[in-house]
Formats: C-alpha cells, sequence, structure tokens
C-alpha cells in the first residue's frame, strides 16, 4: 500500500529509525545539560572562594575592621557584593569582592536569594562536617548527587 510516494514498510521504517534517534539523543542531551551545570559550579564555587581569600587578606592587613576573637572571614556572604570600609583609605571608600552573587546551579528553588542557595562553613567547623557559624570560611553545594567525575558535589 502507498502512502504519498512510501510503502507502507518504509514509512514504519523510517519512524522506527527516528524514535531510535531521539532515544539516544535525549541522554545525550541531559548529559550536556549536567556538564553545563557543573562547570557553572566549578566556576562559582572558585570565584566564591578567591572572594572570601581575598576578604581574609584584606582583614589581616587592617584594611577591615577585626574585633578579637574574630576569624577575619565575613560574616555574610552578602558582605562580599555589599562591600566593607577600607579603614586605609582616608575616604573610607568600600572594597568589594565580587560584582554579584553568583547562584548554585543545582539550587532549584528559584525563592531563594543567591547566597541561600549555598551550604556555609564557619572557621571554626572541622572539614569532614561543614557548619553554619560565625563567619563564612568556604561554601558548597547543597545539591545531593554525584559528578561526572565521580565526586558528590558536596564534596567538590
Amino acid at each position: 500500500m502507498k502512502h504519498g510516494g512510501f510503502t507502507f514498510i518504509e514509512l514504519m521504517i523510517t519512524v522506527a529509525i527516528v524514535a531510535l534517534l531521539a532515544s539516544v539523543a535525549l541522554p545525550l542531551n541531559e548529559l550536556t545539560v549536567q556538564r553545563g551545570k557543573e562547570q557553572d559550579l566549578r566556576r562559582s564555587l572558585r570565584d566564591l572562594r578567591v572572594a572570601l581569600d581575598a576578604y581574609k587578606q584584606a582583614s589581616d592587613e587592617g584594611r577591615i575592621v577585626k574585633n578579637v576573637g574574630d576569624s577575619g572571614y565575613p560574616k555574610r556572604l552578602e558582605d562580599l557584593v555589599a562591600g566593607v570600609e577600607d579603614q586605609k583609605n582616608p575616604a573610607k571608600a568600600k572594597i568589594y569582592f565580587l560584582r554579584r552573587m553568583p547562584r548554585d546551579p543545582f539550587a532549584s528553588d528559584e525563592n531563594l536569594k543567591p547566597a541561600e542557595t549555598w551550604g556555609k562553613r564557619a572557621y571554626a567547623s572541622p572539614p569532614d562536617s561543614p557548619a553554619e557559624g560565625e563567619d563564612v570560611f568556604d561554601v558548597y553545594t547543597l545539591a545531593p548527587g554525584i559528578g561526572l567525575n565521580g565526586r558528590p558535589y558536596r564534596e567538590w
């Protein structure tokens, strides 16, 4: 039986080939999306950690007010974007460590502010059991799962 120039069998073979190609393309697309999110996660973690280290260095240099007993790390992630007064600048100009707060690319709740999407580790918390505290010493993703490199996201 002919249908628009094709036999029924030719049409069915064409449909089967398209379905097979679609079933192969879907996992490849998911892999591409995951790889993109992982690249964004690496970049965001690096940017945040560089900013935290720069804040600590400025604190150690006396450019940021530091009370006795403080670690020298910011009290909140938002301080990296809001800036702090430079104590060595006569005009008390602000020092900024980030232009904007990156969002965890794996965070699913769009209602959270970017700083709320990250897990925070205080200077006083142990490395194997990060916990929030008086300051922000490090950040990590709250996303469950394992990356394409075989390591859990929380350990990145």
